[in-house]
Order: structure tokens, then sequence, then C-alpha cells
């Protein structure tokens, strides 16, 4: 049984009414990917959103198979699938010293991607006239589902612990806005620090394009394998209305930091989260993100998924046709770039779990992928 890059975008899009909430990895609540479900396809991990509203009445459905445990997933009433789900790892079992559980300092993402907000508030969040209209960031906080701020060596112990005992292959680094010029560089150069210091894994830093380009020289130095900077939206126009606060770093800012950093990291390991259904037409998403490839930097488009608690929470779904055509251009562009995903260090774009667009990264976007079998 398969399933194709175009059946997973739409599952990606509009989510699956899921029936068992306790199976498997579960991500609900707070800072991104949120309110979604990791379901292992043969060679790939896809996170599909399962708790936000639109997916309550989503088209496609999912249910366990009792006699071979794996995840039957229906497309009206046909099956169309059927899929493992990556179990809680066992970091999540432990503790610092202090009692700390380690799944509020860093959480499994996919199905071995260790990822962290090491600032767990943002400067621009509480300010409905600055914050970004889709984030979360905080909400997790407020339910004590997390801590504000992860120090460096608890950072370090848990990498160490996730390496150890469930294989966890990279980290991505991301934080909330700070006041500082930085925006967030400076304390992710010491964490970088002192995981490199402690365990042997690639790490992916994200921030917003620091003030002065010192800062990604720093993070270079400090360890970071990669850099994602998210621009989340490529027009003006909808920068302003989304994210008025952010938008005032301009985009030729941003376009000046992914030239630095590609200087730096190479190309495609600098990266971006674009978030399509925010508004961008098809054409602004398609005209930035081949400029961008074009400078070296990876472009993850990505559905935007409505998060409950946000000014966004029933923003109409992105429509699947829609990315399909942008993935179709996007994903040859990257294969004649040579910035194929798996050959990527580290960050979003090399898990890829967020989007269906590594599977597009072929010449024949129509090729199928393969999934675990009953």
């Amino acid at each position: 049984m398969t399933i194709d890059p175009q059946q997973l975008t739409r599952l990606q899009s509009h989510g699956i009414h899921w029936q068992h909430e306790d199976l498997g990895l579960v991500r609900r609540g707070g800072a991104g990917p949120t309110d979604h479900k990791a379901l292992d396809f043969h060679g790939q991990t896809a996170m599909i959103p399962v708790f936000n509203r639109p997916a309550s009445g989503a088209h496609f459905s999912a249910k366990l198979d009792s006699s071979s445990q794996q995840v039957e997933v229906f497309e009206g009433g046909q099956l169309i699938a059927k899929t493992s789900v990556p179990m809680q790892p066992q970091f999540y079992n432990l503790c610092t010293a202090e009692g700390i559980p380690y799944s509020q300092i860093a959480t499994l993402h996919s199905k071995d991607v260790l990822a962290t907000t090491v600032l767990q508030e943002c400067v621009r969040y509480r300010n409905r006239s600055t914050s970004c209209q889709f984030c979360a960031i905080e909400e997790s906080l407020k339910l004590g589902k997390t801590i504000a701020h992860k120090r460096p060596e608890q950072l370090a112990e848990v990498a160490a612990a996730a390496v150890a005992l469930d294989g966890v292959s990279q980290m991505i680094m991301t934080t909330g806005t700070p006041k500082t010029l930085d925006r967030g560089a400076a304390v992710l150069v010491e964490s970088i620090k002192a995981v490199k210091a402690r365990v042997n894994i690639p790490i992916q830093a994200q921030c917003e394009p620091p003030s002065e380009d010192i800062w990604l020289e720093r993070l270079k130095d400090a360890g970071a394998d990669a850099l994602g900077m998210h621009l989340e939206a490529v027009s003006e126009r909808v920068r302003n209305a989304i994210m008025p606060g952010k938008a005032s770093v301009p985009l030729n800012r941003y376009m000046s930091a992914f030239a630095k950093a590609v200087s730096l990291f190479g190309a495609g390991n600098v990266s971006t989260y674009i978030l399509a259904g925010l508004g961008d037409t098809e054409d602004e998403i398609i005209t930035m993100s081949l400029n961008l490839i074009d400078m070296g930097v990876y472009p993850f488009v990505v559905p935007f998924v409505p998060v409950a608690g946000t000014p966004l929470a029933d923003h109409p779904r992105p429509d699947p046709a829609m990315l399909d055509r942008i993935f179709c251009v996007l994903g040859p562009a990257l294969a004649n770039s040579n910035m194929q995903s798996e050959a990527l260090k580290a960050g979003c774009a090399k898990c890829g779990a967020c989007s269906s667009l590594k599977s597009y990264e072929t010449a024949l976007p129509n090729r199928q992928l393969e999934v675990v079998n009953a």
C-alpha cells in the first residue's frame, strides 16, 4: 500500500480526525509544531494536525488496527495507508537533580529530532499590536509544560540522555525574541557551546536576524551546524497584517543576513520557514522561494495550521492544491541546486516532518512514498 506526495500534502493541510488521543508521541499546545501527531511512513515521519478544531471535521480519519498495533488512515471511508506511530522517548522518564522533567527542557519532534525553545517568552507576544497572530509560544509555559529559560547545563544534560537512550540524531534550538538587539543569538551561543561540549550532535540554531552579522559568526564559532531565520510570510502586506512586531525587522535585513549566513554555513544549511495559507499568494511564495534557492537558502514551505488560543484559531486551512503546485516547482529547483533535505546537516528542512516538500525533491514529483504495511 502506498501514499503519494499529493495525499500527504492533503493530510498535512486538512489534518486527521484522531480517535486515540493517548497513543504514541503527542505534541499539544505551545510553540509549533503543535497539536500534531507523528506518523511514520517508510523512510519519513510526518507531523499531521489532529488536535486543532479544523482537524476534528477533517475528511481524513484514523483508527488503531488492534491486531497489528498500526494506525489505519482513511480518506473518506477508503483505507489509504497503514502507518506506525513513534512512541514516547525514554528520556521523558527522567528529571534533573532539581526535579525538572527532561520533557520540560526539550521535546522529541518527528522520531529522532530533539527540539527546545531556549527562551519560552517573547518581547512581542503579550501585546496583540506586536504579536505574531499565529503564535502560541507562551501557552505551554502558562500550562506548566515547560520552563521559561532552559539553562545551558540543562540542555546539555537532556541532549546527552536523548542521544544515549533514544538515538536522537539532531537538535533544533529556537527561542522567543528578547529585547536585546542580538534577538536571541546570545542565549543560543551559550546553549550550543554547552551541548557541544557534552555530546556530538548536529545543531540548528533559530532566531530572528540579529542587528549585526557578528552574531551569525558567533553562532558558527559556538558550534552551530545550521541556521534558521524564519520569514513566515513573504509579502509586506501579510507581514504587516499578521506579524506587525516581527515585520519591524525589514525584508532587506533578512536578505543580507541570509547572504552572510550562507557564506558561513554553506548552501542549504541556512533555511527559512514560510507558512503557506496566511495570505501570501501562490506566485509570491514561489517567487520568494526561488530567489532564496538562488541565494543558497532552503525555503521550507509549510502548510499553516491554526492553533487554539491564537487570533488565527479559526483561520481557513491552506488549499492543498496550491501547496502541491508550489511543491512541484520548488522540489525540482532544490534538487537541481543540490540542496535536498537529506544532505543538510541539521534543522527543520532536514527533518522534513512538518511539510511534504521533501517528497517533491525530484524531477518526478508524482513519485510515490511507501508506507509501512501491516
